[in-house]
This record gives structure tokens, C-alpha cells and sequence, in this order.
């Protein structure tokens, strides 16, 4: 805004009685919306003028009289394109995409005529000179330079050549505290000015209540939170309870030796677990059931030959930060086998983290989440894991599955379970799944003819295809950008 424009309108105000911010706008050669944020800043001041609204109607060209503006009306176009001595009528009609309409005007005007003596016909001139009255009318409507007739107006509405707008304006005339000058209104009463009485001879700036505070600053969800919550209630929904994993801190026994991995397997080495120094031993396990884990790992048992090694009290006592919340799963399935009640056919589920001593890369951390899902039922088979995962991965939206025989050491059969990525045009790993070996349910006193499944994959891998993020320390860790974190939509799983 012009830095005299208030004093100006106040000036050129002190002169006439009325005037209008659109006539305003013409004589001092500025927009009309500066004219308008300049009478605002005079209304804050006090009751300076008195501003009336009002509307009136402008006739303003469309693009397409633009164009028409330019180039000439559709039908001067087309005469134009008639060469003296004729032309067919489907090479006319080439010319331009409004040659059609064009060719008919020009017919109702008497400026062409089709010439039916020769063969083809041929459109040729009817008149040697026409004068395009459109395009003169739409060049002085422009510079405001004409009044049209009613229905000059109205044929131009019609063939989308006009608009008419509506525009709003300000009448202003004197208020009861017009002056020519604007006095700097005081924004805030202070100590000095209440003590000497000079605030009874200062203008304030009037509290605007209608204006919107500040945006307060709050939390948000990380994009982890969000799909975990998505996959929590899918568990929910297939009639799942979750299994608490509040226990990052594990013993070997119950993160490895109860699931019947060997205490010479390679992931129970330091380059693959993180153990812990203090404390670094865990001394309270259930003696009987320690003692018929140690029997089925050293001699076998309940059909297995199991792995004919010494067993040592010692490694199942090392303290470990988990790296998997199948450990979760093994402490609640000894729970469910020696439960006063009996047995009872249970499903649960869990997302968590687990930790791993992997080499940092863009899609591996030494954290992440595994979701789990578990269910202990009499006679299950591989075709009831089968089933069930097809029904949990069709909500999320995967309808197209192949699975392909894996080894895990505490279940046999094991699979890998891989689905189609439409948009990589791919077969790609999203999980892995088995049925718990008896090696591992019999000792804990389950009954001989329960089965249990289960299946587990990562959270990390489908939020970050959700969110588009490639690099995984954009997702996790120091780099993470909050804005991202604040500007994440809700997930919703393609359900």
C-alpha cells in the first residue's frame, strides 16, 4: 500500500460529500483492494468516515473473448479462411476448433454461401468486405468505452463471450471525527500513562475478540504409532488378545533355549545379540520345566533325538536384550499350559520392540518392531496358518500370497511368506510364519494334541512403503525430520 494513500482518500474526502472506492481506485491509479485495506486502516482510528457498502454489476471478457478480442470472431476467422475462388466445407471446418460455429454465423450474415453448381459444392464469399462488429464491441467493453444494447449483451452471455460480475464497493462520506490526518493509535496502557492522566487525551487501538490466537503446540503421533495402531486393531478385530511386552530385558533360557534353539547357534553370538554386563545373569526359572528343556535339548525326548549336546546352566542364564517378542510368546504358552483351569484354545498377538547387533545400513537398525501374531488350538495344521494368513494380510490389503518352505529352529514346517507388489511389479518378502515344534510345546505341559501357529514381520517395512520413505534413519534416530512427524497423514491400511 502506498504510504499516503490514507491521508490521500482523507484529503481528496474533505472536498465532496461522497464518494465511491471504485471511482477512488481510477483517480489515484491503484487497485481497488488497496483502496479497501486503506479504509481499514482509517476505520481502526476511530469514526473518521462512514462507509456504506454497495454492489454493482461489471461486464468483464472471458478467455474466450480474449481470444476472440485478438484474433477476430469466430465467424470473420472463417470468412477470412474462404479463398476467392472456393473451398470444400470439411477442409473449412479444419481450419479452427470453432470453425463450426464460425461457418454458421457467417451463413446467417449473408457473408458466405455454399455453391451447389459445381461438383463438390464449395463455400465461397457472398460479400468482398465485412467489418467485425464483435470484436470492436469486445475491444471498447474492455477500455470501458461503450454501452451496449440489452440484447447485444445478452447474445454475447450466450456465446460465452461476456460475464457479468458483481462487485463490492464502499460509498464514504465525513464521520463525526473527521480529520485529514490519521493520529498514531496506542496499543498499550501503561504505568506512566495512568500516573500523569495523559492516556484520557490518547486514542487506543480497539481489541479485536474476533481474532483467531495462536495455534497452541502440541504432539503428534510418529508414523510408527499410526500403522501400529492399524495393525493392533486388525488383531483386534480377528478376535486376538495382546500379550503384554513391557520385558525388553530377556534371559537366553526364555529367548532362545525354551524355543529350542541350540546354545551353539549362531544367533546367540555377540555379533548378533546384545548381552547384557549388569546384571548379566537371571537366577529364577521354573525348575521342573528348566529340567525337561535341558533333557530335550542334551538327549531328545517326546520323538525328537534333539541335539546331543552338553546343556549348560550357565548360557541360559545370560541376560539379553530380546531379539524377538517370540520370547513373549513362549512365557505366555507356559502360562496357558499350567493355568489351574486346563487348557483353553487362546490367540494372541503383540508389537514390540526387539533389538539386534546388525550393521546400520538404509534399511536395518539395531531396533525395530516385530508384530507378532499366535494361536494354540487342538488338531491345527498348516492349512489353518495358511487360512488364517491369507485373512489377515487380505486386511491390510494384500490379496495375491505365496509361501515358500524356510527353516526356523522352533517351527516345523516354516515358511517365508512373500506377496505381489503391484507397484514394483514384484514378488517381495513381507513375513515369516510355522507351526511350533512339539519340541517346544511338550515340555511346557501343553497337551499333545495342540498345535500352535503363528507368523511375524516387521512394522518398520510397511510404514515406510506407506510414507514413501526410503531410508529408514529418516523414519528412526537423530536425522528424523519433525516436520514430517507433524505433517504425516492418518495411515489407513488398503483394507
Amino acid at each position: 500500500m502506498h504510504p499516503d494513500l490514507t491521508e490521500r482518500i482523507l484529503q481528496h474526502l474533505e472536498g465532496v460529500d461522497k464518494v465511491n472506492t471504485i471511482d477512488l481506485a481510477t483517480l489515484f491509479g491503484v487497485g481497488h483492494q488497496k483502496i479497501v485495506g486503506a479504509l481499514k486502516s482509517i476505520e481502526a482510528h476511530g469514526e473518521l468516515v462512514i462507509a456504506e457498502t454497495t454492489t454493482g454489476k461489471n461486464l468483464e471478457l472471458t478467455d474466450e473473448g480474449q481470444t476472440v478480442m485478438q484474433n477476430g470472431s469466430h465467424e470473420a476467422v472463417v470468412y477470412a479462411a474462404v479463398p476467392l475462388d472456393g473451398i470444400l466445407q470439411e477442409e473449412l471446418m479444419k481450419i479452427s476448433p470453432n470453425a463450426k460455429i464460425g461457418y454458421s454465423k457467417a451463413m446467417s450474415l449473408g457473408w458466405l454461401f455454399l455453391d451447389k453448381s459445381v461438383t463438390p459444392p464449395l463455400v465461397k464469399r457472398k460479400v468482398e468486405k465485412i467489418e467485425d462488429t464483435v470484436k470492436k464491441s469486445l475491444e471498447e467493453i474492455s477500455k470501458n468505452q461503450t454501452d451496449l444494447p440489452p440484447h447485444v449483451i445478452k447474445e454475447f452471455k450466450k456465446r460465452k463471450l461476456l460475464q457479468e460480475i458483481i462487485i463490492k464497493s464502499f460509498v464514504l462520506s465525513k464521520g463525526p471525527e473527521f480529520a485529514t490526518t490519521l493520529t498514531k493509535l496506542e496499543t498499550d496502557l501503561t504505568i506512566d500513562m495512568l500516573a500523569s492522566g495523559l492516556w484520557k487525551d490518547l486514542k487506543f487501538k480497539a481489541y479485536n475478540f474476533d481474532a483467531l490466537g495462536a495455534a497452541p503446540v502440541r504432539g503428534h503421533l510418529h508414523p510408527l504409532q499410526k500403522v501400529r495402531t492399524e495393525f493392533r486393531q486388525i488383531f483386534l478385530e480377528m478376535g486376538f488378545s495382546e500379550m503384554p511386552t513391557n520385558n525388553y530385558i530377556e534371559s537366553s533360557f526364555w529367548n532362545f533355549d525354551a524355543l529350542f534353539v541350540p546354545q551353539q547357534h549362531p544367533a546367540r553370538d555377540a555379533q548378533d545379540t546384545f548381552f547384557i554386563s549388569h546384571p548379566a545373569k537371571s537366577y529364577k526359572f521354573p525348575r521342573e520345566y528348566m529340567q525337561r528343556v535341558q533333557e530335550v535339548h542334551s538327549k531328545g525326548g517326546y520323538g525328537s533325538t534333539g541335539y546331543v549336546y552338553d546343556w549348560k546352566l550357565e548360557e541360559a542364564q545370560r541376560n539379553t536384550l530380546r531379539t524377538h517378542t517370540t520370547a513373549v510368546s513362549a512365557r505366555m504358552l507356559y502360562k496357558l499350559a499350567n493355568q489351574p483351569e486346563g487348557f483353553r484354545p487362546v490367540k494372541y498377538f503383540s508389537i514390540d520392540k526387539v533389538f539386534r547387533n546388525e550393521t546400520l545400513d538404509a534399511t536395518h537398525l539395531a531396533e525395530f518392531h516385530q508384530v507378532e501374531g499366535v494361536v494354540a488350538d487342538v488338531g491345527l495344521t498348516l492349512g489353518d496358518l495358511i487360512g488364517t494368513l491369507y485373512e489377515f494380510f487380505r486386511k491390510l490389503g494384500i490379496e495375491k500370497l505365496e509361501f515358500k518352505p524356510a527353516y526356523n529352529p522352533y517351527t516345523e514346517p516354516s515358511m517365508e511368506i512373500f506377496c505381489f507388489h503391484p507397484g514394483l511389479n514384484k514378488w517381495i518378502e513381507v513375513g515369516n510364519s510355522g507351526v511350533f515344534r512339539p519340541e517346544l510345546l511338550l515340555p511346557m505341559g501343553l497337551p499333545e494334541n495342540v498345535n500352535v501357529i503363528a507368523w511375524g514381520l516387521s512394522l518398520e517395512r510397511p510404514t515406510m512403503i506407506k510414507y514413501g520413505i526410503n531410508n529408514i534413519r529418516d523414519l528412526i534416530g537423530p536425522k528424523v525430520d519433525l516436520k514430517m512427524v507433524e505433517e504425516g497423514p492418518i495411515c489407513r491400511l488398503d483394507k
